[in-house]
């Protein structure tokens, strides 16, 4: 099972980019639209809404993608 994350935590990625970093905005628990595009999440499964750290960019990732930041 993936780690569960809050609102708020820091955490980073890696994109096309290289790794990226940034907080936690909002959790979907149920599915929702995403930049004109459905994504599934549940309970046992959610999405996070992420805010780059370096850019307004705002990202949607599962947990397996995402790694707490020290």
């Amino acid at each position: 099972m993936s780690q569960k994350f809050r609102k708020g935590d820091h955490v980073k990625w890696n994109s096309e980019a290289g790794m990226v970093s940034g907080v936690i905005i909002k959790v979907h628990t149920t599915d929702f639209d995403y930049k004109g595009h459905a994504r599934r999440a549940s309970e046992d499964n959610p999405q996070y809404e992420i805010k780059s750290d370096k850019t307004d960019h705002v990202a949607a990732h599962k947990a397996s993608v995402l790694t707490i930041v020290d």
